[in-house]
């Protein structure tokens, strides 16, 4: 056990000091785990409780990342492919913008689908299932969430944090980092485990209740 928590006064100490490259060599200790699943349940939970404070972010934060990110990539292929063939010029960004956008709509948008619970869920064979076996199947669903979030939050920050130390920037650009949006995927895992958190308290409380566990999924519904 003592070796799972081996670096982790090297993580606190790159994160006191605000040193990206001291933060990128301390990642690679074994500590990142359990500091990662850590961190990824207390923001999980943070997050759940900023959108019950604020209803207008739980309903439409998701979504309106989508949706200014799919205009904007829209918009910036649209523009730039008038000027590369009509005016003949172009923004030497216009090519490395795109899929970090499209990195954010994708990413914010799976958090948005588990929300909703449009993901994969085989409702037809759950629902055959006594109750018992309905509720072991949304704990199953929450746990796979959980872990998988937490791989892709650690390897996310490790390759982030990276970029930072490295000073990356975005090809096309003088001063745009690439790490500022590189850092988009932790945090849009985070909030898509706040939102696998959400849904395992509301079973629990159907479960209780008695009330419908396993209900089919509306595509763009709320």
């Amino acid at each position: 056990m003592t070796g799972w928590f081996q670096g982790a006064g090297e993580i606190f100490s790159a994160i006191a000091a605000g040193d990206s490259w001291m933060l990128s060599e301390a990642l690679g200790q074994p500590a990142v785990w359990p500091l990662g699943l850590i961190g990824l349940m207390a923001g999980a939970s943070l997050v759940l409780m900023l959108y019950k404070l604020i209803p207008v972010l739980d309903r439409h934060f998701e979504a309106t990342v989508m949706v200014i990110s799919y205009l904007a990539i829209g918009g910036i292929i649209c523009v730039e492919v008038f000027r590369r063939f009509v005016l003949q010029q172009q923004a030497p960004w216009s090519t490395t913008l795109p899929p970090f956008l499209f990195l954010i709509m994708t990413w914010f948008g799976c958090s948005h689908n588990v929300k909703l619970r449009t993901h994969l869920a085989f409702a037809e064979l759950r629902n055959a299932l006594p109750r018992a076996g309905q509720m072991g199947c949304l704990i199953l669903d929450a746990a796979l969430w959980f872990g998988f979030c937490w791989v892709v939050v650690v390897t996310s920050t490790r390759v982030a944090v990276n970029s930072a130390s490295n000073f990356q920037i975005m090809l096309g650009t003088d001063n745009v980092m690439q790490w500022w949006f590189l850092v988009s995927v932790p945090l849009a895992f985070t909030l898509l485990a706040a939102r696998a958190l959400e849904n395992l308290l509301e079973d629990f409380h159907a479960y209780r209740s008695e009330a419908t566990l396993i209900e089919p999924a509306v595509i763009g519904g709320e």
